[in-house]
C-alpha cells in the first residue's frame, strides 16, 4: 500500500513538472501581441510600433502589432480584456479608453476591473488656438470675450463625444462660458475651419497647427498639457490660468486583469528603458507627444482619476449615454 501510494505521488509530481517549469520560465518565452484598437498609421499605432520594435530587439522575441478597429476602439479593447492574463497580449490605447469609459457605461468590458495597468506612455501635445479675427492675444482676454458673448462663440472638434470634444467641454466648464460645439469628421477639418475663420477655436494637435501659428493664421493661447511645450515656450499651459482644468487624458499600455505582477513590472521597466534610448527620444520628438512612463501602480491610479474626471465632464455636458 505504501509503495503504491509513493508511486502515485511520483507520477503526479512528474506530470506536474512541465507546468511548474513553464511557470518558472523566463518572460518572454514566446511572441508578444500588442493590440492597437485603431487604424494603422495613426499616432497610437506609431507609438506602439516604436515600442514593439525595441522590445523585439532587446528580448529576442517577436512583438507583433495587431490593429483591431471598430466601434470607437471598443472591439480591440474587448479582445484584450478576454485574453489570457499572461503578459503576451497587451493593449496600447489613447485617452479614448478613459473617454469611452466615461461616456458609455454599458461597454462589453469593465475598464477598471478587466484590465491591469502596465505603464502610462504619455500625453498628446495639444494646443488651444483661436482665429485671429477675434483680436485676442491671451487666454484671459479670450475668456472675457467668450463670457460676454454666450452662445456666440463656436468651437470645433473631430467628432461628437470624442476626446477633442471632451477636452473642449472641460475647457469651457473650467473657464465658465457657453460656446456652441461644431463637430467635424476629423481633426484636420476641425482645425482648418478655425484657420478659415468660420469657427472661433479648437483644442487640437500642436504639430499640425504649428505652421499656421508661425504664419499668423492661428493664435496659440495655451497648451493643453501638464507643462509648457519647448516648441512654444512663451505659450502657457492651460492649468496656469485655469487651475480647475485637470490634466489631459493619457496614452496607456494595459494588460488583462490577473496578469502576474512581476510580468507587469518587467513590461513597465522595458518601456521605460525604451523611452530613455536617444534614437527613440529623437523619433518621438517629431510626434505630437510627450513621453511620461509610470509604474503599473501609478497607472492604475491615473486611470481611475481620468475616468472620474471625464465622467464628471460628460455628465455636465450631457454626453453620458444612458
Amino acid at each position: 500500500m505504501l509503495h503504491q501510494a509513493f508511486s502515485m505521488l511520483v507520477v503526479a509530481a512528474l506530470a506536474a513538472m512541465p507546468g511548474v517549469l513553464q511557470a518558472q520560465q523566463k518572460f518572454p518565452a514566446k511572441p508578444i501581441r500588442i493590440v492597437v484598437p485603431f487604424s494603422p498609421g495613426g499616432g497610437v499605432d506609431l507609438l506602439a510600433r516604436v515600442i514593439a520594435h525595441k522590445m523585439s530587439e532587446d528580448w529576442g522575441q517577436a512583438t507583433v502589432i495587431e490593429n483591431r478597429t471598430g466601434a470607437g476602439g471598443t472591439i480591440g479593447t474587448a479582445a484584450v480584456a478576454k485574453a489570457t492574463p499572461d503578459g503576451y497580449t497587451l493593449l496600447v490605447s489613447s485617452p479614448s479608453f478613459a473617454v469611452t469609459a466615461a461616456t458609455h457605461p454599458n461597454l462589453p468590458y469593465d475598464p477598471l476591473k478587466d484590465f491591469a495597468g502596465v505603464t502610462r506612455i504619455g500625453f498628446s501635445k495639444t494646443v488651444l488656438v483661436v482665429t485671429p479675427t477675434l483680436g485676442v492675444k491671451t487666454l484671459k482676454d479670450f475668456i472675457e470675450l467668450a463670457r460676454a458673448r454666450p452662445g456666440k462663440i463656436l468651437f470645433s472638434s473631430s467628432g461628437a463625444g470624442g476626446s477633442s470634444h471632451i477636452n473642449g467641454e472641460r475647457f469651457r466648464l473650467a473657464a465658465g462660458f457657453k460656446p456652441v460645439h461644431v463637430a467635424f469628421k476629423g481633426s484636420s477639418d476641425a482645425m482648418l475651419e478655425v484657420v478659415a475663420g468660420r469657427v472661433h477655436y479648437v483644442i487640437t494637435g500642436l504639430t499640425s497647427t504649428l505652421p499656421y501659428i508661425k504664419d499668423g493664421r492661428l493664435v496659440a493661447l495655451a497648451v493643453a498639457t501638464p507643462v509648457r511645450s519647448p516648441l512654444l515656450p512663451d505659450v502657457p499651459a492651460l492649468a496656469e490660468t485655469l487651475p480647475g482644468y485637470k490634466r489631459d487624458g493619457s496614452h496607456v499600455m494595459l494588460a488583462p486583469a490577473g496578469t502576474p505582477r512581476p510580468v507587469l513590472k518587467q513590461l513597465s521597466s522595458e518601456v521605460q528603458r525604451i523611452f530613455d534610448l536617444p534614437d527613440v527620444k529623437e523619433r518621438v520628438s517629431h510626434f505630437d507627444f510627450l513621453l511620461a512612463p509610470t509604474t503599473p501602480e501609478e497607472l492604475d491610479k491615473i486611470l481611475r482619476a481620468d475616468i472620474q474626471t471625464f465622467t464628471e465632464v460628460a455628465t455636465l455636458a450631457g454626453l453620458r449615454a444612458k
